[in-house]
């Protein structure tokens, strides 16, 4: 009954630029990587359509178009807890699977600076269990960012027992997940953020002593704000009442200029004419 009288309360996913709480706004403050507006620029909140029984506990609400909308302040929680895990190993003892091609350029950004072994694209078969392929490695615990597109990677890390964080969205079940990270996993933006924070965490962590680029060139792409869709609907009506009252009063001065310029055509007329006359009464009298 609680869980049918929250979808009740959905409302309006234009009134929000984040689509989030009064009182999750008010508690902006409680984030702990990055402030709120980061999750919300990069969508790191927005998850899919489907929701998994694993991934309910996340879910705040749905929008009115079905996407549901993971609770901000758990995605921050679980980022932090999750690179707090991550820190502990080296850079040569884990191993960073992504096979979405959204996370590609973030992926690679981070292996550069850390040195991490990553995998993207394609994972390579058997490259964790099969100890007679030539590029066969050993690693302590591997960060995969889907566990669908990855699960080749999942599969063979259960199978040697060795840890799992992975990256889960709405539609993900996160039951071999050892360490679960939530968050917008289809998205270049969302994923250059949590690899961008990964990145700023680990270097502090090891003594890496290089450049973090910024944020904008994990996601590579300019970031802004959007505006709520309601709002924008609103500002672009008044734009274009304000243009159409001033075209309206535009041509209503010109139609007076019009006006008021053919009756100073008629009366010039008027007093020609009239000078025309007197004109030739006074010749006939005088002659």
């Amino acid at each position: 009954m609680e869980e049918k009288t929250t979808e009740e309360k959905i409302i309006n996913e234009d009134s929000s630029a984040s689509n989030l709480s009064d009182e999750q706004k008010s508690e902006e403050s409680q984030t702990i990587l990055t402030p709120l507006g980061d999750y919300i620029k990069t969508a790191s909140y927005l998850g899919t359509k489907v929701i998994t029984p694993s991934m309910r506990k996340y879910v705040y609400r749905r929008r009115l178009d079905g996407l549901a909308i993971l609770n901000t302040l758990i995605v921050d929680k679980k980022l932090s807890d999750g690179i707090d895990f991550i820190k502990q190993y080296k850079p040569d003892e884990w191993t960073l699977v992504c096979k979405r091609e959204a996370g590609w350029r973030a992926a690679k950004m981070f292996s550069e600076l850390t040195g991490v072994r990553t995998f993207t694209k394609k994972y390579p078969a058997g490259v964790l269990t099969n100890t007679v392929l030539d590029n066969f490695i050993e690693t302590n615990m591997i960060l995969i960012c889907d566990p669908w597109l990855d699960k080749n990677a999942l599969t063979d890390a259960k199978n040697i027992r060795i840890p799992v964080v992975g990256i889960c969205d709405t539609n993900n079940h996160s039951a071999d997940i050892d360490v679960v990270m939530i968050g917008n996993n289809k998205s270049n933006k969302s994923l250059g953020l949590f690899f961008w924070l990964l990145s700023r965490e680990y270097m502090k962590a090891h003594n890496i002593k290089k450049e973090l680029p910024r944020l904008e060139d994990f996601v590579g792409e300019e970031l802004i704000l959007e505006e709520p869709k309601k709002k924008r609907l609103a500002r672009e009506k008044e734009e274009r009442d304000l243009k159409s009252a001033e075209s309206a009063i535009e041509d209503k001065m010109k139609a007076l200029a019009e006006k008021a310029d053919e009756e100073a055509k008629v009366e010039m007329k008027a007093d020609s004419e009239e000078k025309d006359i007197k004109v030739g009464e006074q010749v006939s009298e005088g002659v």
